[in-house]
């Protein structure tokens, strides 16, 4: 039984992490841990378990950490936990920076820890295998992502977040566009970006062996125009990305099983481990610079 602390008390911390802890058969939730101590303490309470007012207390307590709290908090802990033996799943970005990125890269390696990083569609299996297949067919020359969603509707769990209102689309669901787009294209090595109305941001990729990509990213699109769509172009013709078959608690529960896969056969070469999560974070970055500075920024 993989025992897990969860850090964060906000709607995915319930409603998917714990709710997906409590249902898997391998794993068990020990305690909870968040800014907020009263929240904290509810989501403990039900879920039957304590409510940590010290880090480090519920790092002692478990075996691996699920996190679900904005990036710029998740980066140190991840360290910590790290440091401490504590396999991680982490919740996308992996940071907000590519030094925070590198140190969580760091941390891990040295302590030999496992690592997922839960880019919702990667663990859809259907989602998957769509991109295997369409990996190993090859001949991929662009690809075309429109990701427009809208927080700020009325009832929305996101809404007033705050690392998404200040840091935008880009950092939010860009790299879900990037989970997506990487596996088939491969790594990008030139970057350029500009905005748009509406919160809107624009990047244009270039991938090693010369393939491009375009990508439209907004969290405040009109309620008519949300959309998400994936398409690769190529020498076969085009292939659009199927949506997930499932909901987030069903792929969260796949990323614990792929975490104690890891765990168990002592492996450490996950597709999304915090490596692939750097790998993300760079491009975002470049294209911070990139839209900030108007010009293409080499990777």
């Amino acid at each position: 039984m993989l025992r897990f602390g969860l850090f964060g008390t906000g709607h995915w911390a319930a409603e998917t992490h714990a709710a997906a802890i409590d249902a898997h058969p391998r794993a068990e939730l020990v305690g909870v841990w968040g800014r907020n101590p009263e929240r904290a303490a509810a989501l403990a309470d039900r879920h039957g378990v304590p409510a940590f007012g010290d880090v480090d207390a519920l790092l002692n307590e478990c075996d691996a950490i699920a996190v679900a709290l904005p990036p710029g908090i998740q980066a140190d802990l991840a360290v910590r936990a790290a440091i401490a033996g504590r396999h991680l799943l982490l919740d996308k970005p992996l940071a907000l920076t590519l030094a925070d990125a590198d140190r969580v890269v760091a941390a891990a390696q040295q302590s030999g820890v496992a690592s997922v990083v839960f880019f919702t569609q990667r663990f859809h299996p259907n989602v998957t295998g769509f991109l295997a297949s369409t990996a190993a067919a090859g001949g991929w020359q662009h690809a075309r992502a429109t990701m427009f969603a809208s927080i700020y509707q009325p009832g929305s769990p996101y809404g007033e977040s705050q690392w998404r209102i200040e840091h935008g689309a880009l950092w939010d669901i860009g790299p879900h566009a990037l989970s997506i787009i990487l596996p088939v294209l491969g790594r990008v090595t030139r970057v350029a970006a500009m905005n748009g109305p509406s919160g809107l941001v624009h990047l244009l990729l270039t991938h090693v062996g010369g393939a491009t990509s375009a990508i439209s990213l907004t969290l405040d699109a009109p309620r008519e125009a949300t959309t998400r769509d994936f398409v690769f172009f190529g020498e076969n013709g085009t292939e659009t990305v199927p949506p997930g078959d499932g909901d987030a608690i069903t792929a969260f529960g796949t990323a614990i099983d792929q975490l104690l896969e890891e765990i168990d056969a002592g492996t450490r070469d996950h597709r999304c481990d915090v490596r692939f999560g750097r790998e993300v974070v760079e491009v975002l970055s470049a294209a911070e610079v990139a839209r900030a500075e108007g010009r293409t920024v080499e990777i």
